[in-house]
């Protein structure tokens, strides 16, 4: 029997999941939204009773705010971790209701996959079948049910509560039902039911990656992928706020004595703050010596700085791909402490504009131009290319991010990649460094991309590690990849290129 046919009947030739095509309401109408109806016999126009009251929703603010973020991430593609915040400040949701709303947002973001083939299981049919409103409930349900201590008659109730409310009383048998089934077994039985045979493709189902997301990770891992399922779980894992010490202005070790929170231990900049919350209230934030920074992109900027250049630097920096401003400004406040002057390049209208305001004060000149054609003068002695990519290191942030994302995408990505790092080769002197970064694991956008570069123009590559103070070198060549669950910062590639001092050496283009 399908999950819906439970109730008595009623939802039979309603369509695909058991709407009536006549009077089905639209998604997003509220509960209590209809017309008024006839007066009664005899009943004076002219005189008004009592006002009635709204009916209270029996969903809570938290709930409602979840629903309003997946909904629109399914239907707009908006950014759950840009959205979410936004909308708990409007609705003045704080507390613990704010931190339930994050973890139900967020968790039923990263959990898209998994949730959905418990759904279609539960409902016995598709869920591409299922009314997209309707499934941003059975969702966000179904991860209460799953995944935290929520008891289940709550997460039963309030989904059906909600669905009422979006989709109308003649959908709450089916969402009765899903829900019910769902709760019938645990995460842990769902997943032994449903997943694929093959280790690789049972540890993506049980972590809630896409199967080829979990064998980019197993690949970069190489010899240690064993780690796989510790690289998927730290997906998971709440990210702990990253601040950086504005170099210059303030030492790391003084930022943590003023936040409470930690020294990083890779970066001297680094302070993660293993408590939570949001830093821009914090007073050094607040005052411009400190800015929220992955210690893992403090680590690239500084990788470009530090590295050795053959003969003098004449402070010639630059930043190929600076936006939303970050690097820059690590680089840029170190170029004010060595004298160096810091070109950042970024080819976005709007993210060139963050860059600028990000900058301000440094000795740094923001272009907003392609970084494969810039038109600037060669000769620079250091160049940063963060190259645009998939984002798979930054999976934790990023909920959604996973699903978005295709293997189709990697092609047109790596040639990016590619001409920036070919642009980057170019404006380099003879002598000078690039450093090429993404914050993605994958071998496509990462030791491939530096492998070709390095057969092409014949550049030696520096080993990254001992520059960075001797943190563990990717499984292959001198580049660093760093990894959550190793290092707690997202997992970025930091490789170290230098230009040969001799053109003649330059292998035929």
């Amino acid at each position: 029997m399908n999950a819906d046919e439970s109730n008595s009947g009623r939802e039979q030739g309603r369509g695909r999941q058991g709407r009536n095509r006549k009077d089905t309401p639209r998604g997003g109408r509220q509960a209590g939204n209809t017309r008024p109806g006839p007066r009664r016999s005899g009943e004076d126009p002219g005189r008004r009773g009592p006002r009635r009251s709204e009916p209270k929703s029996l969903v809570d603010p938290a709930r409602h705010v979840a629903w309003d973020v997946l909904n629109a991430v399914r239907t707009r593609d908006s950014y759950a971790n840009l959205m979410l915040p936004a909308l708990l400040r409007e609705r003045k949701i704080t507390g613990r209701d704010a931190a339930f709303a994050t973890e139900l947002t967020y968790g039923t973001c990263r959990a898209f996959g998994l949730l959905d083939a418990i759904i279609g299981a539960a409902a016995d049919r598709d869920v591409s079948t299922i009314d997209g409103d309707v499934l941003d409930v059975l969702r966000l349900s179904g991860y209460q049910l799953l995944r935290t201590r929520v008891a289940a008659h709550a997460a039963v109730s309030t989904g059906v509560a909600l669905a009422r409310e979006q989709s109308g009383e003649h959908i709450t048998g089916f969402v009765n039902a899903v829900l019910r089934r769902i709760s019938q077994k645990t995460e842990a039985e769902w997943v032994a039911e449903l997943s694929p045979p093959d280790p690789i493709g049972r540890l993506a189902f049980t972590h809630a990656h896409p199967r080829w997301i979990a064998q980019a990770f197993a690949d970069a891992l190489g010899a240690a992928a064993g780690e796989l399922a510790d690289a998927l779980a730290a997906d998971d894992a709440r990210p702990v706020v990253h601040l950086a010490a504005r170099p210059g202005e303030i030492s790391g070790e003084e930022l943590a004595l003023i936040t409470g929170g930690e020294e990083g231990p890779y970066s001297p900049y680094a302070v993660r703050l293993e408590s939570g919350g949001d830093p821009t209230g914090l007073e050094p934030v607040r005052d411009g010596l400190a800015f929220v920074q992955d210690e893992g992109s403090q680590l690239v900027a500084l990788a470009a700085v530090r590295a050795e250049v053959d003969g003098d630097d004449r402070g010639r920096w630059l930043d190929l791909c600076a936006g939303p401003g970050g690097k820059a400004v690590m680089m840029g406040s170190l170029a004010r402490i060595d004298g160096a002057h810091l070109d950042a390049v970024e080819v976005a209208p709007h993210r060139a504009k963050l860059v600028r305001q990000a900058v301000d004060g440094l000795p740094v000149t923001v272009h907003e131009a392609d970084g494969r054609d810039p038109n600037l003068a060669p000769g620079f002695d250091r160049v940063l290319v963060d190259a645009p990519c998939t984002g798979l290191g930054a999976l934790r942030r990023r909920p959604e991010a996973r699903w978005r994302r295709q293997s189709s995408d990697i092609r047109e990505l790596a040639k990016l990649q590619r001409e920036l790092l070919e642009s980057a080769v170019k404006l380099v002197r003879p002598g000078g460094v690039v450093v090429y970064s993404t914050c993605s694991p994958h071998l496509a956008e990462t030791t491939m991309i530096v492998a070709q570069a390095v057969r092409k123009h014949t550049l030696e590559e520096l080993d990254a590690s001992a520059i960075l103070g001797d943190i563990e070198r990717a499984s292959n060549g001198k580049s660093v990849q760093l990894w959550p669950h190793r290092h707690g910062t997202d997992a970025m590639l930091v490789a170290v290129l230098k230009k040969p001092q001799h053109p003649q050496q330059l292998a035929a283009e």
